[in-house]
């Protein structure tokens, strides 16, 4: 696998090299793509908006269809992975005859096996279906063009989230949450349902000071070893996972720095941390208390029933029993630097290779700093940031056209299929948008933000972290979608109802 892995990134590089060069001949290159100011559609209705937009340049159409694929494609993953499973496993046993005659179709399997496995994985599946679009982009465009386009494109928040989760995982940080959660679960006896409560409910509220994409890491790790691990019926681990998408994508907003549907507008609408809590934070903290209370009554023979004590031995093998409170502040301060600097990357990067300088000098106070999962959401966001930008051209006129009840539905509803942060981003270039609409889009698109993996940023962590809890197909997504609409529908009530 190493080796294929090696061979395909020696390709792609040869390719990208051959194409830059011919690119670096080309004296000029087209703008793409079209800003939304070069239509000239104004006044008209949203179809025959549309329809002159898609007319404009029918690239448009095209590359929305494979994005509309790819968000297909993430339905049916699941069914990849179990047939990814069941080629392993017909492999493995083939494994125990030594005959020369299987050996090729062993290998045969163990392909198929692989392919499967590369089309079920939810964070690559963007990437694989930017292949297409790049490549439709160069046939119609050229490759300068297309080149044109990457390099301008910005990664700071996948590049962000990448270091921020990585950071978030580390011991010290884990350590000094648990001690925070553990206060609040001791309250309750620290039994699993107090842990359960506390985890949900404080966690996410977290999130609006060490970023949403640090409380998910620290709140699907901390489920896992508290909760998922119990092995709780099924019906329960998918109503967790719906709190958890949900509580984490409206727990951020106390503040206008931590989610990043509200980073994308704060700067441009002048939201501040007033504006913040008093438009969003305590609706978001009322309606993350009644959804967990929900929850709580519905599911809570079973909670009570769940045992502690596996969880405590476990505990007992692989945590430190004592962390310096230096350490605890050096992680903590590192955190909150790139925080603070999340919007230069090259800044984040390197405070990225200082933090892990630090960890290793410091092996005994530490845990292994996870890389697959931070780098598979990060190739995620990467992913879904080109293939947002060329989404602009139906999402503005379609967000312009609703009005308040409609936006905010209208939202909520986009953001299941895409990226919550796209969705407030591209709200915030239409002109002259009133107050109360700038609310409702990002009230609906925090609130949508748990429907989907792909609705919020976050969400391919916890997916990654805690899909191995849902058996072999991993998470599906109607079932999780299933989940998140209690959730989704008192957090948007609490916005859209409250004063």
């Amino acid at each position: 696998m190493r080796i294929l892995l090696g061979f395909l990134m020696v390709g792609c590089c040869l390719v990208v090299n051959g194409c830059l060069s011919c690119a670096a001949v080309q004296e000029s290159t087209a703008v793409f793509p079209l800003p939304l100011s070069s239509y000239s559609d104004t006044g008209l209705v949203l179809r025959a908006q549309l329809w002159q937009r898609l007319w404009a340049d029918p690239l448009n159409g095209l590359l929305t269809l494979i994005f509309f694929l790819a968000v297909l494609h993430t339905f049916a993953a699941p069914r990849f992975m179990l047939v990814s499973r069941h080629y392993w496993k017909e492999m493995c046993h083939l494994e125990l005859e030594q005959v020369d005659s299987v050996k090729r179709k062993r290998n045969s399997l163990r392909l198929r096996s692989m392919i499967f496995h590369l089309l079920g994985e939810v964070e690559v599946i963007f990437g694989i279906w930017l292949l297409p679009l790049t490549a439709a982009i160069a046939l119609a465009k050229g490759y300068p063009t297309l080149f044109t386009y990457l390099s301008g494109v910005r990664f700071a928040e996948p590049v962000f989230v990448v270091v921020i989760m990585m950071m978030a995982a580390s011991g010290p940080i884990l350590y000094l949450t648990e001690i925070c959660l553990s206060a609040v679960a001791s309250l309750g006896g620290g039994s699993v349902a107090a842990w359960w409560l506390s985890i949900l409910t404080l966690g996410p509220l977290l999130g609006s000071f060490i970023t949403e994409p640090a409380a998910m890491t620290i709140c699907a790790l901390l489920l896992a070893e508290r909760f998922f691990c119990l092995r709780p019926s099924l019906p329960l681990r998918y109503a967790t996972l719906g709190l958890l998408f949900v509580n984490i994508s409206v727990g951020g907003t106390l503040t206008h720095f931590a989610a990043p549907p509200v980073v994308m507008v704060a700067s441009r609408w002048g939201w501040g941390m007033s504006h913040m809590f008093h438009s969003f934070g305590w609706k978001a903290a009322l309606s993350i208390l009644i959804s967990n209370m929900f929850f709580f009554l519905i599911f809570r023979r079973q909670l009570l029933v769940l045992s502690p004590t596996t969880i405590k031995a476990e505990e007992r093998e692989q945590q430190p029993i004592h962390i310096p409170l230096w350490i605890m502040a050096f992680h903590t301060a590192m955190i909150a630097w790139v925080v603070f600097t999340a919007h230069h990357p090259t800044v984040v990067v390197f405070s990225l290779l200082l933090f892990l300088m630090f960890v290793f000098v410091t092996p005994r106070y530490q845990r292994a700093i996870p890389f697959r999962g931070p780098l598979l959401v990060g190739c995620f966001l990467m992913a879904l940031v080109i293939h947002g930008d060329f989404q602009q051209w139906w999402l503005e006129s379609l967000l312009r056209g609703l009005g308040y009840w409609s936006l905010m539905v209208g939202s909520t509803v986009l953001t299941a299929f895409n990226d919550n942060a796209a969705i407030t981003y591209l709200a915030s270039l239409v002109p002259n948008l009133g107050d109360c609409l700038k609310f409702s889009v990002v009230a609906g698109a925090v609130a949508g933000g748990g429907l989907t993996v792909i609705a919020n940023a976050p969400n391919p962590a916890g997916q990654n972290l805690l899909q191995k809890f849902f058996g072999e197909e991993g998470i599906h997504p109607v079932y999780l979608f299933a989940a998140a609409i209690a959730p989704t529908l008192i957090v948007g009530a609490s916005f859209a109802l409250l004063p």
